[in-house]
């Protein structure tokens, strides 16, 4: 029997090796064609830009909370300052005890009498004499629209000491409902007076805004808005919040514990409460006062 030649073997061999390298490369060929990598017609898609919300300290606001309930007589009206730092993902709560006084224009006025002489823009007036800042907005409630908020919040776990039926009294933790708080912040016999109804109101949203869900605040925050600035009266206006929704959903979305409360410092003279001047100093410089040259820095390096 013959032996075949090696040089048989190699060409058949080599023959297959080209027809592949061929119709791959054609294959090849057509599809980046078709892409229009290799004729300029069509190019790959370019990647979505990425969307960079920058949040800075323009976005602070101060809203006076007013909480009035005339049908319970026994109790005074509710006051607290709201101080709301998105970009520190920082919201601050500070009760005013309604008997606050303090020398306005050389006269010696009270929250209280402001209020009701003038109504919230004159309760707005004497807070920014009272700290010497701006108060933005004020919102203020009645028993039905408070309940609201606090439905939306979705009540809250919290220590009451006062003896107030219905509540444990002890100072261990219990659950709230909303009707609960409402009892809970317009109660008008606490040991210390209107001192401690006011560290208790602050206290208790700020617990309630810890507890809550920050992503569900988020993602139902249009809604909420146009329900209780729907059942309030208040100076905030569409322009207002579009101006800042990006920054407080933002905010609740990605901070934890972002709320924090403060006891307002000051002393008792009669039925009166005169506020620290020390007090007043140390939280207007705390919350009021910001390196705008370091949030140019850090925009620079964003960019």
């Amino acid at each position: 029997m013959s032996k075949k030649k090696a040089g048989s073997i190699a060409v058949p061999y080599l023959v297959t090796i080209f027809i592949g390298i061929i119709i791959v490369g054609g294959g090849t060929f057509f599809l980046l064609r078709y892409l229009g990598i290799l004729d300029g017609e069509k190019k790959l898609p370019e990647p979505t830009p990425r969307q960079i919300t920058t949040t800075s300290y323009a976005d602070n606001h101060t809203i006076l909370f007013i909480l009035d309930e005339p049908e319970k007589k026994k109790c005074s009206t509710t006051f607290m300052l709201m101080r709301s730092v998105p970009k520190d993902k920082k919201i601050v709560f500070l009760g005013l005890p309604t008997n606050t006084i303090a020398v306005i224009d050389g006269t010696q006025q009270s929250l209280d009498a402001s209020y009701q002489s003038g109504g919230a823009s004159a309760a707005v007036n004497f807070t920014e004499h009272l700290f010497g800042i701006t108060v933005d907005r004020y919102m203020k409630f009645d028993s039905s629209a408070f309940i609201k908020l606090c439905d939306i919040l979705g009540g809250v776990s919290y220590p009451v000491s006062a003896d107030i039926a219905g509540f444990n009294g002890d100072g261990s933790e219990q659950y709230l409902n909303a009707e609960q708080i409402d009892k809970l912040v317009t109660y008008s016999m606490f040991k210390d007076g209107e001192t401690e109804r006011a560290y208790t109101v602050s206290s208790v949203i700020s617990a309630m805004v810890n507890q809550a869900s920050g992503m569900r605040i988020a993602d139902n925050f249009d809604n909420t808005f146009n329900t209780i600035v729907n059942m309030t009266d208040t100076n905030i206006t569409a322009v207002d919040y579009k101006t800042h929704k990006t920054a407080i959903k933002n905010m609740f979305e990605r901070g934890n514990s972002i709320s924090k409360f403060f006891i307002m410092d000051g002393s008792a003279a009669y039925d009166d409460f005169i506020p620290s001047d020390a007090f007043i100093r140390d939280f207007v410089e705390t919350y009021y006062s910001y390196d705008e040259s370091k949030e140019s820095e850090e925009q620079s390096e964003d960019e």
